[in-house]
């Protein structure tokens, strides 16, 4: 059990190649900068392949398999140590993350092939490998922490990675600053763990959480938790009102987006709310509150992404509405479904911002759908792994994805925790994620060219980033397979049963409240789902884009209110603005500084030093240079001491 019991290996090689190109990468050549990024995921990779083979010979009893290296911060009765664990549901993110790394890296070789900061963006990239590999491996919330606040870090740095340019930092920035809000819920959280339980291990917590009674009323100490938690999974992955930082992410370069936006660290929330299963379900409020900002957050995203002509953009809405699904699913207790959404998501997810960044390799940087148009034959394996990641997002049968929203649209409606009207919202949600998914198709790889071909000379990307795609677009075809026996009588959902031990008290409390719904329901409405969903989406698509073309620009002229309110995203950004950002950096230049830094801090210690300074002028005039001057200092100050020392006497 070597790797199991050196578990520590598989963060520390990106780690090593994020050193090693951050010291010395500025004199490397790329291939050698290539060779040190690419080099250390794919031992990565291997070396997470090798842990699985491992776990797969553990008994039951053995998981989870946690292993105590040393003592990381000992205060008093606070200890924390640096310890990993692996069980189902580290193995399912290890994967996610180290596999899906791997290919965008190599896909990283040739897209970024002639930016400059070719090696500080390899180092970012490891960089963030290491902290993301540390956030899921963790046995602790402090360990678990650190990971997620280092891809925070990570993220800053490769949204703002073309530096010169203002809309990058900006967009840099306000990652940042969007996520500490959240972060300062998640911290608050963390500190009422320990404070209930003594430790921040995450076994521990989650074993004594098991003991306590279900809290049904009010905000109890589990549901206050909870909602603290969730505030931090709320910023990290994006959720209404956090969410406003991701859209303008799409600055950083495209394989950023695919890495860190799509398939990995915006799914670091979910991931949290989910290894936290244990305290959801004996908190239903909280669980109620994150089913309720999962489904509008999925529908209220979508509605932005029906009107974006911004390809990147399109996706960036489309990753916001996708993770509600996540946190729908958690919500409702279908934690499993919503880990499966999560993996078949960075399938399909990261494949098409990788196709994006073909199409914009191919159309020399144009990024607005309606310059484009007839690239499907130019550029024929970027189409068609593209429209296999369409499929797959709209849940046609058979791809990825519909196993994985076909179980979260069930779920919704059938979980005790679930009702009708989130079923309705997530299944109008998916009608509007296949119209725009099309609508994007069909713009960029449909109808006349819209460019100038004297100007855009269109060319399919090299094979290092054509072979990623053709691997994530198998993964998006076949990657849910894993759950279709259960669509049959008597079938097993392989995913879910191997997920099971993780979720096991969840589903035991779920199990015990009365469910009202039979489960000869589930076809029907999935029928239902297909054909209002992906069928009527699809149709509607074709109608307005490829048979009347025209028809959507009149619609936008007989409605301009309602279009210019979804172009412009309902304003959120500018209402933010007005409400938080202006007031805050009035009282900033106003108040704190004017006011409190000049007037008063300023003021007083410049206050200071001048009287010191003038005291020190008068001084100066006893130093005349005259002896006889100084002889009668010398008579003065010993009769002024001998009149002291005679009065203390008396």
């Amino acid at each position: 059990m070597f790797v199991l019991d050196n578990a520590w290996i598989i963060p520390a090689l990106p780690l090593a190649g994020a050193a090693v190109n951050g010291i010395f990468g500025r004199r490397f050549t790329q291939k050698t900068v290539n060779a040190v990024a690419v080099g250390s995921t794919t031992l990565a990779f291997f070396a997470t392949l090798t842990l699985v083979a491992e776990f797969a010979r553990l008994t039951p009893a053995q998981i989870p398999f946690i292993r105590s290296f040393f003592p990381w911060i000992v205060a008093g009765n606070f200890r924390v140590d640096f310890a990993l664990q692996v069980d189902q549901l580290t193995i399912i993110m290890l994967l996610v993350v180290a596999g899906v790394g791997w290919l965008i890296h190599i896909y990283s070789m040739g897209y970024m092939a002639h930016e400059g900061g070719y090696y500080r963006f390899f180092a970012y990239m490891n960089l963030f490998m290491f902290f993301m590999l540390i956030l899921v491996l963790g046995a602790n919330y402090a360990l678990l922490f650190v990971g997620w606040e280092g891809v925070g870090l990570c993220s800053y740095l490769l949204i703002g990675f073309f530096f010169l340019k203002k809309s990058a930092t900006d967009a840099g920035k306000k990652a940042f600053v969007v996520n500490r809000v959240g972060d300062f819920g998640f911290m608050l959280g963390l500190f009422f763990i320990f404070r209930t339980f003594g430790t921040l291990d995450i076994h521990t917590v989650l074993s004594r959480v098991e003991a306590m009674p279900v809290e049904t009323a009010g905000i109890g100490t589990l549901t206050a938790i909870a909602l603290l938690l969730f505030v931090g999974a709320a910023g990290k992955s994006a959720q209404v009102p956090l969410y406003v930082w991701l859209p303008d992410a799409m600055e950083g370069p495209t394989p950023v987006s695919a890495l860190i936006h799509a398939a990995t660290m915006v799914t670091a929330g979910v991931y949290m709310v989910a290894r936290s299963s244990t305290i959801y379900v004996h908190a239903p409020r909280a669980m109620m509150v994150v089913a309720v900002i999962g489904c509008f957050t999925a529908f209220f995203a979508a509605t932005i992404g029906l009107v974006q002509t911004d390809i990147k953009r399109v996706l960036a809405y489309s990753t916001v509405s996708q993770l509600g699904y996540m946190f729908l699913a958690c919500g409702v207790g279908a934690f499993s479904a919503g880990i499966l959404h999560l993996m078949t998501h960075a399938f399909f997810k990261a494949l098409l911002f990788l196709a994006a960044g073909s199409v914009i390799h191919a159309m020399g940087g144009e990024q607005n759908m309606f310059g484009m148009g007839g690239l499907r034959g130019p550029i024929r394996t970027t189409f068609l792994t593209m429209l296999a990641a369409t499929l797959a997002i709209s849940g046609a049968p058979g791809f990825s994805g519909f196993f994985s929203k076909d179980e979260i649209l069930w779920q919704s409606f059938s979980s005790p925790y679930g009702s009708p009207i989130l079923w309705f919202v997530a299944v109008v949600t998916a009608l509007m994620t296949t119209f725009y998914m099309f609508r994007l198709i069909f713009l960029t790889f449909y109808g006349a060219p819209r460019y100038d071909p004297h100007h855009v000379h269109v060319h399919e990307s090299p094979k290092s980033m054509l072979i990623p795609l053709v691997v994530l677009a198998a993964l998006a075809i076949g990657g849910g397979w894993m759950a279709a026996p259960k669509l049959f009588r008597g079938g097993t959902d392989h995913f879910e049963e191997f997920l099971r031990p993780v979720f096991a008290h969840a589903e035991e409390m779920r199990s015990a409240l009365p469910s009202h719904t039979p489960h000869e329901l589930e076809w029907p409405l999935m029928l239902l789902t297909i054909g209002g969903g992906f069928g009527l989406g699809l149709l509607l698509a074709w109608w307005l884009y490829i048979r009347r073309p025209k028809l959507p620009e009149e619609m936008a002229e007989k409605m301009p209110g309602p279009y210019a309110l979804v172009l412009h995203k309902y304003y959120v950004d500018e209402l933010y603005d007005a409400l938080i950002v202006h007031p805050m950096q009035w009282i900033s230049t106003n108040i704190l500084w004017k006011t409190v830094d000049v007037a008063a801090i300023d003021g007083t210690v410049n206050g200071i030093g001048s009287v010191a300074r003038e005291l020190g002028q008068e001084a100066r005039q006893v130093q005349s240079g005259n002896g006889r001057t100084y002889a009668s200092w010398l008579v003065a100050g010993a009769a002024a001491i001998a009149i002291l020392f005679l009065w203390l006497g008396h």
